[in-house]
């Protein structure tokens, strides 16, 4: 697929000619202002940590002035820049999203497969000889994922067990006056364990050690530190694996179990615990949607009434599932998708080698003011028409065969811990303070987040 058509002025790359590239200093910036605070991100993660004083509110907006620079520089191109982790195209111009989240994975990969790697390399552990043995395992796991998450239906099947398991566990919300990261993460974690792995997991705060030991990847630098890795990881494999073996069956190891699997090469434990990992993301996501509804109050009285109707007990919650997904385009919790592409690939005109990583600046597009109105503002009422789910400007979940399986249990969860809260106190004041007209930030750390909580 060849894009010809530019954005501005300039022209795109002709037929067959050399890429759009950023010159050193480009290239400087866009690492210094982009990939830099992202992997710092990544590698600090949501974690509740202590904070120098006078911390800044997030990331600057460097980011998104550094890519529009290079969009009005190369006329909406893909822009090719050369980094440690070798050449990356960044995708500028939203024309070219339909074929970023389309394309198949035997053209675009979400991880670079055996073909793309330098020759001699070892294969990935754990990952098939065969890069079609490979492709089948992962479509079986997506078809697995699928059927537990109930990536299809609106309301999960499991709602009203999941819901009671809500219920419970926000008591530890409402009780001090003031809600921070540390206790949204204590009660979400254990709805989270009780949700995939049962009851009897919910008390298991060794195993939530283990699981951000692991994420943190502390015990991952050199051999020993690989070898105790695969040791934790042993250690919380047989933990899951023996509380999988007696969940009820509404939980998703449950549901898991009832697959049927008859060649064995599925991993229920390896897919619980990517389950965990994912619901991980809740208390940031929770905090932010209550914080901007703290900025709201008619947003939030809306989203209360919600909480208050008897419809609120199946679980649709429409109004504050379009407030998650708002907070989810402002603050996604992945900026950035990357894919690698498999073959030789040509984009604008211009042929590309198979490995090359294309980005999508996912966070850039969600709030690029020349094509998202009202970019920079809350509006969840954007979210109701239901050609919202299928905009490809907005991704806080992917678009296509990409698209997170688990978009719409993540939707009830978050909604469902923020009408638990809402239904019995008012966010009167929240910290930092946002402006409800104005734009808002870049980023919004979580460890700075204070709810002060009220009785309605």
């Amino acid at each position: 697929m060849t894009q010809s058509t530019t954005t501005r002025g300039q022209a795109a790359p002709t037929e067959g000619g050399p890429p759009a590239r950023a010159g050193r200093a480009g290239a400087v910036r866009f690492a210094a202002t982009h990939t830099l605070p992202v992997l710092v991100r990544d590698l600090v993660g949501p974690r509740p940590r202590p904070l120098r004083t006078g911390a800044t509110l997030g990331r600057p907006r460097w980011p998104a002035a550094t890519l529009r620079a290079l969009r009005a520089r190369h006329g909406g191109a893909p822009v090719l820049l050369r980094g440690p982790t070798g050449p990356t195209l960044v995708l500028l111009d939203p024309r070219d999203l339909p074929r970023f989240h389309e394309s198949p994975a035997s053209e675009l990969a979400a991880h670079p497969p055996d073909k793309c790697r330098a020759p001699g390399a070892a294969a990935a552990a754990g990952r098939p000889t065969g890069d079609e043995d490979h492709d089948d395992l992962r479509a079986r796991r997506r078809e697995v994922n699928e059927i537990v998450l109930a990536s299809g239906s609106p309301v999960h099947p499991s709602c009203g067990p999941f819901l009671a398991v809500i219920a419970d566990e926000a008591g530890r919300l409402n009780a001090p006056r003031t809600l921070g990261l540390a206790r949204a993460r204590q009660a979400v974690t254990r709805a989270a364990r009780r949700i995939v792995l049962g009851d009897t997991a919910a008390e298991d705060e060794e195993l939530a050690g283990w699981l951000d030991r692991l994420d943190a990847g502390g015990d991952r630098r050199g051999p020993r530190g690989n070898r105790a890795a695969e040791t934790l990881h042993e250690k919380a494999g047989a933990r899951i694996a023996r509380y999988a073996a007696a969940a009820e069956p509404y939980t998703l190891v449950g549901r898991a179990r009832r697959h049927p699997d008859p060649a064995g090469t599925l991993d229920p434990v390896g897919q619980a615990l990517h389950w965990l990992r994912a619901l991980d993301t809740v208390p940031t996501v929770l905090l932010r949607t209550l914080l901007l509804l703290a900025a709201h109050p008619a947003e939030q009285d809306a989203a209360c009434a919600e909480a208050r109707s008897a419809d609120a007990a199946k679980g649709e919650l429409p109004r504050l599932r379009a407030c998650v997904q708002e907070t989810l385009r402002l603050y996604p919790v992945v900026p950035d998708l990357v894919r690698v592409t498999v073959t030789e690939t040509e984009w604008w005109g211009v042929r590309h080698p198979a490995g090359t990583s294309v980005l999508l600046p996912a966070l850039f597009h969600q709030r690029d003011p020349e094509h998202v109105p009202a970019a920079d503002v809350f509006v969840p009422a954007r979210w109701t028409s239901p050609a919202s789910r299928a905009d490809l400007r907005m991704a806080p979940f992917g678009h296509g065969a990409g698209r997170c399986p688990g978009d719409r249990l993540g939707l009830l969860v978050v909604a469902a811990f923020c009408a638990e809260v809402l239904r019995g106190h008012r966010i009167r004041d929240g910290r930092p303070a946002l402006d409800p007209v104005g734009p808002l930030p870049a980023a919004l750390d979580p460890r700075r987040i204070r709810l002060t909580l009220t009785r309605r």
